[in-house]
C-alpha cells in the first residue's frame, strides 16, 4: 500500500448491545477496533491495545489481513473488557448499564520500537495518562491526533492538560467541546481549546456533521444521509479511523488534504451505522468508499460559482 504508516493505540473490548432491533450479545468493539479497521482501507496500522484470554485469535488474524500490524497487542490473563449498553428507540441516545475494565484496568501501553517511528499516531480515548506514556515512547511524529471523552475533562483537567500541549489535532463532540472550554458557543469554544495546545480541532456533530477548525478559519463538512442507521457504535472511531487513514495517504499535512480527510472519515463513519458492531464496516471495499465519496461530493455540489444573480 502506497502510504505511511499509522499508530493507533487504544481499546479492544466486547459489546453488550440493546437496540431498538434487538439483542446482540459478545459484539467485537472497542475504539481501537473500530479506527483500526477504518484507516486500514487506506493505509498501514499498527495497532496498540490488550485483550483477554477470551478474544477470539479469529478476530487478530482479520485484522492482520487487512494490514494492521498487531505486534502491540498484548494478551493478558483474564477477561477482556466489556461493555453493555442500551440505545435509545431513536437512537440518538444511550445509556451505560455495566462496564468492565478487566484487563484494561491495568493496562499499559507497550509500544513496539518497530512502531516508535510512526509518522502518524491516533491516540484513542484512554486515560490522559496513558495517551502522555505513549507520547513519551514515539519520536515526534508528523501527527498526533487525540480522543478524549467528558469522563476525562471532569476526572483529569491537569492531565489532559498536558496531552492537549502535546497534539496536532483534537476529535471530540460538542457537548466534550463545551464541556473542556465551559464555553457553549462552539466557535469561541474551539478558539479557546485551540489555545490550550491543537492547532487543529474537529468538533463531531453526529448527523449533522462536522467542523474544522485551524488557522485558516471554520470548515463544514455534512454528515451523509442515510435511509437507515442500526447501530451507532463505533461511528466516531471509524470516523478518527478514517480521517487519520487519508492523510497518512495523502502523505502530507496541506490545508486542503485535512479538509478532505474530514469526508473520508464522514464516509466510513456513515458506513459503520449501517450494521451491528463492525460487521458492515468490515465488508466495504475501496471500490464502495470511493462510490460513497462521489456520493458525498455530489451531495454538496452547486454546478458552479455561488454568486448573486444579475
Amino acid at each position: 500500500m502506497n502510504a505511511n504508516p499509522t499508530l493507533i493505540v487504544g481499546s479492544l473490548a466486547f459489546d453488550d448491545l440493546e437496540m431498538p432491533s434487538g439483542t446482540f450479545d459478545n459484539v467485537v468493539g472497542g475504539a481501537a477496533t473500530y479506527s483500526s479497521i477504518a484507516a486500514s482501507l487506506l493505509c498501514p496500522v499498527r495497532l496498540v491495545g490488550v485483550v483477554g484470554k477470551d478474544f477470539p485469535g479469529e478476530v487478530l488474524d482479520s485484522l492482520r489481513a487487512r494490514g494492521v500490524d498487531t505486534a502491540g497487542v498484548e494478551r493478558a490473563e483474564g477477561r477482556t473488557f466489556r461493555w453493555h449498553g442500551r440505545y435509545s428507540a431513536d437512537l440518538s441516545s444511550r445509556t451505560t448499564l455495566d462496564t468492565q475494565l478487566n484487563v484494561f484496568a491495568d493496562f499499559r501501553p507497550k509500544i513496539p520500537t518497530a512502531f516508535s517511528t510512526s509518522p502518524f499516531v491516533l491516540l484513542g480515548n484512554i486515560h490522559p495518562a496513558l495517551q502522555l506514556e505513549v507520547l513519551a515512547q514515539i519520536e515526534r511524529p508528523q501527527l498526533v491526533i487525540a480522543d478524549t471523552m467528558n469522563f476525562w475533562i471532569a476526572g483529569e483537567p491537569k492531565l489532559l492538560g498536558e496531552v492537549l500541549k502535546k497534539i496536532d489535532l483534537l476529535v471530540i463532540n460538542d457537548e466534550e467541546a463545551r464541556d473542556l472550554s465551559g464555553i457553549h458557543n462552539l466557535v469561541k469554544a474551539a478558539a479557546d481549546i485551540r489555545r490550550r495546545g491543537p492547532k487543529h480541532l474537529i468538533i463531531k456533530r453526529g448527523e449533522h456533521g462536522a467542523l474544522f477548525f485551524d488557522d485558516a478559519g471554520v470548515f463544514f463538512a455534512p454528515g451523509y444521509p442515510l435511509e437507515d442507521v442500526v447501530d451507532p457504535t463505533g461511528a466516531g472511531d471509524s470516523f478518527a479511523g478514517g480521517l487519520i487513514g487519508y492523510i497518512a495517504r495523502a502523505k502530507n499535512l496541506a490545508h486542503p488534504t485535512m479538509r478532505r480527510a474530514i469526508y473520508f472519515g464522514s464516509a466510513l463513519g456513515s458506513f459503520c451505522v449501517e450494521g451491528i458492531g463492525p460487521r458492515r464496516l468490515l465488508e466495504v471495499t475501496r471500490a464502495d468508499l470511493q462510490k460513497r465519496m462521489d456520493a458525498f461530493m455530489a451531495l454538496v455540489e452547486t454546478g458552479g460559482p455561488v454568486e448573486l444573480p444579475e
